[in-house]
């Protein structure tokens, strides 16, 4: 992770580019410190988060090093990972210096958590966003539950359950960006944000590069996520989705059938249980209790890193295999977990 001082803008760049700038315990230690000497530095204005590289501003967290302390039984290194990750993503949520993220490429997983809770947040016509954790039998956290509780109808428990990928317009109407600043524009916006000439705000010189983002799929595709995503389980959304008549809905429901079923049922509960929490911490707050569960106890996760990243054969042997196998109430019974150490302490 690079941080420089650029007359009064503070500049971070995650700089792994070889990994798409994927997170890992040095790095969010490095991104928190700069945070905090800046806060304090009279000078520094503006922060501007960006990645190294072409690919994207960051793919996610190390999941590759998850795996390794989950099979070596390593909670607590997995803790301390979380622990020091959610941190950030409150810290910058509440900085009181506007932070301008560059969500340029892929922004996926932990690259959300960083750049989605951002005062200024940018997309470009290269930007692909998600929180696809449930493809590898997983929840969706870093704050990732709050933002999707709070998408346009149904759109969250579609985004969250699939882990389906959102382009400029998708993540502008489902309130992870604000503003589309083409990539080549880039450059131009990190001068003017230099320059601080006229106008003074960051939104405001943010304006002056925005374009208008074409018409977003999702909100196109709502009659029929709204239709089959309010189901109450993950069994009934699938009857619905198999009911329409939309190519798109039943390739829906074949994706949702490959996928780790303890994932979508607790996925399902998690992102409803955020729709009705107060803010941005107590929903991290719900996703540390409901990662630690994952990694503590269940048999899905390590698999589907296993069959997604480190064998790559793409075979997850899921436990129980089946939808109608999971025990109805796990949902509620992750949601109860309670770790070890709390997020806050």
């Amino acid at each position: 992770m690079r941080a420089h001082a650029d007359s009064s803008v503070g500049h971070l760049t995650l700089d792994r580019p070889e990994a798409i700038n994927a997170l890992d315990l040095g790095m969010i230690e490095a991104l928190a410190a700069a945070l905090d000497r800046w806060e304090k530095d009279t000078d520094i204005q503006v922060i501007l988060l960006d990645g190294a590289g072409e690919r994207g501003l960051c793919a996610g967290g190390d999941v590759r090093g998850l795996h390794a302390q989950i099979v070596a039984g390593d909670a607590d290194e997995a803790a301390t990972f979380f622990h020091a990750e959610y941190a950030l993503n409150a810290r910058i949520a509440e900085y009181p210096k506007p932070i301008v993220a560059l969500a340029d490429g892929i922004t996926m997983g932990g690259g959300v958590g960083l750049a989605c809770h951002a005062a200024v947040r940018v997309v470009t016509e290269r930007s692909k966003l998600a929180m696809p954790e449930t493809r590898i039998g997983f929840t969706p956290d870093v704050g990732g539950s709050w933002l999707l509780g709070r998408a346009p109808g149904r759109v969250g428990e579609y985004l969250a359950l699939t882990g389906a990928t959102m382009d400029a317009a998708d993540a502008i109407y489902a309130g992870f960006a604000d503003h589309l600043v083409p990539s080549e524009r880039l450059g131009d916006l990190h001068d003017a944000l230099v320059t601080r000439a006229d106008p003074h705000t960051p939104t405001e010189l943010v304006l002056l590069f925005d374009e208008t983002a074409e018409p977003s799929r999702l909100e196109a595709a709502r009659p029929w996520i709204d239709d089959a995503f309010s189901a109450d389980t993950v069994v009934e959304i699938i009857a619905r989705l198999r009911e329409r008549s939309e190519p798109e809905a039943a390739a829906t429901a074949d994706t949702l059938e490959e996928l780790s079923p303890t994932g979508l049922v607790v996925t399902l509960a998690a992102v409803r249980a955020a729709r009705e929490l107060p803010d941005l911490r107590a929903a991290l707050a719900q996703e540390y209790g409901l990662v630690m569960w994952f990694a503590t106890t269940q048999p899905d996760l390590p698999e589907g890193i296993r069959a997604q990243l480190v064998d790559r054969d793409r075979t997850p042997a899921w436990t129980p295999a089946t939808l109608h196998e999971v025990d109805p109430d796990i949902g509620a019974r992750a949601l109860a977990s309670v770790p070890d150490r709390g997020l806050w302490d």
